[in-house]
């Protein structure tokens, strides 16, 4: 019913889950993760509770093997599907004798493919193979095995949602949350290719690539980003006339003067003196 992957960035120390399904939401259902202590894949008909019960066990030091083979030996059926990966990048996972078939994991270092009800046999290797291959950070690598799964037929019954959470090896502070990436597509006809377009986006925000977002923002908002992309590349011209665009809008209008003498907008506000 549900294929996904968890791994961790050796370079970064970052961990993180990927998982697509043909339920609603599986991103409300699967993923559990705590920054410094580690991600758990919670599938098929696992109870839903137990990701916390093993999440607080990898915060007390215990192994995943241990955590997996006692959650394993308690299971009352053998429908279900867990895997564990701790801080430290050490993984195990188990799925049930009673899982629907195609089902199964790919344990390797510091990363684990696992899913149920797969289309075919070669969804789990195809995951492995792109996260192995694909440069660039934790997040990206993720979602490249997930795009691998669903082109070699991911969840038997189609598709639905997906979901990407990506945390740091660090315990969360004050300042820092440790959530790198929580990304969600709950409901969509296409949900990998939904969520790789969320992943864009939020490197697009974070990266202040104003031209992407003058795009795939939101339509209130785009007029701000194109000012701000022809500003940033001396298009004066391209400057005002977005800036014309929003000031022509009562809403964005009271804005821009009240942020005239904003340094962040210093350059582009005085386009329309």
């Amino acid at each position: 019913m549900t294929f996904s992957i968890v791994a961790r960035d050796p370079a970064s120390g970052e961990m993180g889950i990927a998982v697509s399904s043909c339920i609603l939401a599986v991103g409300r259902a699967v993923p559990r993760a705590r920054p410094g202590v580690g991600v758990v894949a919670v599938q098929a008909r696992s109870p839903r509770g137990i990701g916390g019960v093993l999440l607080a066990g990898l915060a007390d030091g215990t192994p995943p093997a241990d955590l997996v083979r006692r959650a394993a030996h308690a299971a009352d059926d053998g429908d279900r599907q867990l895997a564990v990966l701790s801080s430290t990048g050490a993984v195990a996972a188990d799925t049930g004798p009673g899982a629907f078939p195609v089902s199964g994991q790919i344990v390797a270092e510091a990363v684990s493919v696992q899913g149920n009800m797969l289309a075919s046999d070669e969804v789990l290797p195809a995951m492995l193979h792109a996260f192995t291959v694909t440069a660039g950070a934790l997040a990206d690598r993720l979602l490249a095995a997930l795009s691998a799964g669903q082109a070699a037929g991911g969840d038997l019954r189609g598709r639905q949602s997906a979901a990407l959470l990506v945390v740091s090896g660090e315990p969360e502070t004050e300042e820092d949350d440790g959530v790198r990436a929580d990304l969600r597509v709950d409901d969509s006809a296409d949900p990998v290719a939904q969520l790789r377009m969320l992943r864009n986006l939020q490197r697009a925000y974070a990266e202040r690539d104003y031209d992407t977002l003058a795009v795939f923002a939101p339509e209130g908002s785009r007029d701000l980003y194109a000012a701000l992309a022809a500003s940033r590349r001396g298009d004066r011209a391209a400057a005002r006339t977005a800036l014309e665009s929003m000031r022509a809008r009562p809403d964005w209008a009271a804005w821009l003067a009240a942020m005239a003498g904003d340094q962040r907008l210093a350059g582009v506000s005085r386009l329309l003196d």
